[in-house]
């Protein structure tokens, strides 16, 4: 992505961002891109829009451990399209941040709860916290909640002058215990708005661009264990990431 398109763009700080565009409940839109439509879309963005920075830097590397109980009840209720749907993760920043969080479905409201944890385990007052929050959202899981994936990737995070937020994924790797893909040429763009879609998704859209059904968690998962279901992300498990390797 043109570094040029990144320096025209003012710096926005984490805790005016947060104040600005906090957004924990939300609409999320994703859009599989290439590098090159990634770059079309940024230097069409408003100039009023503002770039995240911190210490200087704009580009941020995120690993996020998934869990999940043994029958992956997570992944199927994502792939089944569950009304009632969640993911458990540990997300660490190279900031030095980590949080455990939650993220449940609830109609066309993502809804993510989290607090700040020192390890990448699900110790016991974790565990509590998830299990309370899963909870309010009428959500009991099949059973323990253990490892199940790694996603790691550099997000930059864009806040636009309609109040929603922009964040684009790149050098996307995901991997578990046994197996890696890496999926270096992908882009995964991401709107977070309230009820309307931002200026971001209407560039998007007249660039014949539509929202695309993604989750890392669970795309990542169907990727690397062929024999899951995987029905939603067939198009782009045969066609781009078969590209992309």
């Amino acid at each position: 992505m043109s570094a040029l398109t990144m320096d025209r763009l003012a710096p926005v700080s984490l805790e005016e961002l947060n104040a600005t565009s906090a957004l924990l409940t939300r609409i999320d839109r994703k859009y599989v891109l290439d590098e090159a439509s990634t770059t079309a879309l940024l230097d069409r963005v408003p100039s009023t829009t503002k770039q995240l920075e911190i210490d200087g830097r704009r580009a941020f590397r995120y690993h996020s451990l998934y869990f999940d109980t043994p029958s992956l009840e997570a992944f199927r209720a994502t792939a089944h399209r569950h009304r009632r749907r969640y993911k458990v993760r540990i997300r660490s920043y190279d900031t030095g941040l980590r949080f455990l969080e939650v993220k449940t479905r609830r109609g066309a409201h993502t809804v993510k709860e989290r607090v700040t944890c020192e390890r990448l385990n699900l110790d016991r007052d974790g565990a509590a916290f998830v299990f309370d929050r899963l909870g309010a959202a009428h959500i009991v899981p099949d059973g323990p909640l253990d490892p199940a994936l790694t996603t790691v990737y550099h997000r930059r995070t864009f806040l636009l002058d309609d109040g929603a937020r922009l964040t684009v994924d790149s050098d996307l790797v995901w991997h578990t215990a046994a197996d890696e893909l890496q999926v270096p040429g992908l882009v995964i763009v991401e709107t977070k708005s309230g009820a309307r879609p931002s200026r971001a998704d209407r560039l998007l859209w007249a660039e014949g661009h539509r929202p695309q059904t993604i989750s890392k968690y669970a795309t990542g998962l169907a990727a690397l264990r062929p024999h899951l279901p995987r029905n939603r992300w067939h198009r782009l498990l045969t066609t781009t990431l078969t590209q992309e390797r």
